[in-house]
């Protein structure tokens, strides 16, 4: 009798749910250890793919909320007209708000509409609200139409009282002026990626115009990392296109994959990031640990340019 429990016990605990609960209480108790240097220049990147539902959004903020978890001071800057990171990250935006629409068309300081997250002091937000859905148009007859948010963020940077470690874009599914303009400010293109069938459908594109944009507007522009979301380890395609899609991108795309996750999916429903939704859970510690990749890659080009310096 005494041996048929001992056997049961053994199983439960061999189990594979088991062993996934030792994983992630372990990466938890890793990444509680983790210190990050944020003594470099602040890093711009745009969070962009025009294939639509793949975790932009939720990756720019979940991301900005690790980071700042960490010690660094982000701003996002939100650059859909509908307006999901603001929301996910507790900040009012409603049609009154000063927003990013008010900073590319009538060029209002980036400064004076930037606003705090309730999440964290290290946690700044550019609003997008509904005006920002004609912004496309109304850019098309301005003056340095494509430089607007690459000026505002320049200004904002050089005149900020404290350090910008990161300023994360969060884009429109499209590659219309407002993308464009994305592209022309930010040193780095960051592209979540669906673990999913034809996940690099649309991507050839994207480049394409990642390369129109370096050789006009924005030679710094630069393809630094790569993040495959939504990962089911069940499903032998998700492991087939996350080996395709490192195949093709050996060196830009993390480590870390990030799993579906029901609390990062309910998160924004309450105005939260799943950092502070439940921090505990596998989708925040998979975001916690791309940030943790994405500063220390920064952290080690910092001290690399150093060297050669």
């Amino acid at each position: 009798m005494a041996e048929s429990e001992s056997g049961r016990a053994s199983l439960t605990f061999d189990s594979p749910l088991a062993r996934e609960l030792a994983d992630l209480s372990s990466r938890r108790r890793a990444l509680d250890t983790v210190r990050v240097d944020f003594t470099g220049e602040p890093r711009v990147l745009t969070v962009s793919n025009q294939k639509g539902g793949v975790g932009k959004t939720t990756t720019t903020v979940n991301l900005a909320a690790s980071l700042a978890s960490l010690g660094a001071r982000v701003l996002v800057i939100d650059l859909d007209p509908q307006g999901n990171a603001s929301t996910a990250l507790g900040v009012p935006h409603s049609a009154d708000i000063p927003s990013v629409y008010d900073v590319l068309i009538d060029q209002f300081p980036l400064a004076d509409i930037v606003q705090v997250s309730p999440e964290s002091p290290n946690l700044l937000c550019a609003p997008s609200t509904i005006h920002l859905a004609g912004a496309e148009i109304e850019l098309v007859s301005q003056v340095a139409r494509e430089h607007r948010l690459r000026t505002a963020v320049e200004e904002y940077l050089a005149s900020s009282a404290d350090r910008i470690d990161f300023v994360l874009i969060d884009c429109p599914p499209s590659l219309g002026l407002l993308t464009i303009n994305a592209f022309t400010a930010a040193h780095e293109l960051l592209i979540p990626i669906q673990c999913e069938y034809y996940a690099l459908e649309g991507l050839s594109q994207l480049l394409g115009s990642v390369s129109m944009i370096q050789k006009h507007l924005n030679e710094r522009l630069h393809l630094s990392t790569i993040l495959l979301t939504m990962y089911d380890g069940r499903t032998r395609l998700a492991q087939q296109v996350a080996d395709e899609v490192r195949s093709h991108f050996p060196n830009e795309v993390l480590r870390t994959v990030i799993p579906r996750s029901v609390r990062v999916s309910e998160a924004p429903s309450f105005g939260q990031t799943v950092i502070a939704y439940d921090g505990q859970s596998a989708g925040a510690v998979a975001y916690r640990e791309a940030a943790v990749e994405i500063a220390q890659r920064a952290s080690a080009a910092t001290h690399e340019n150093k060297g050669e310096a």
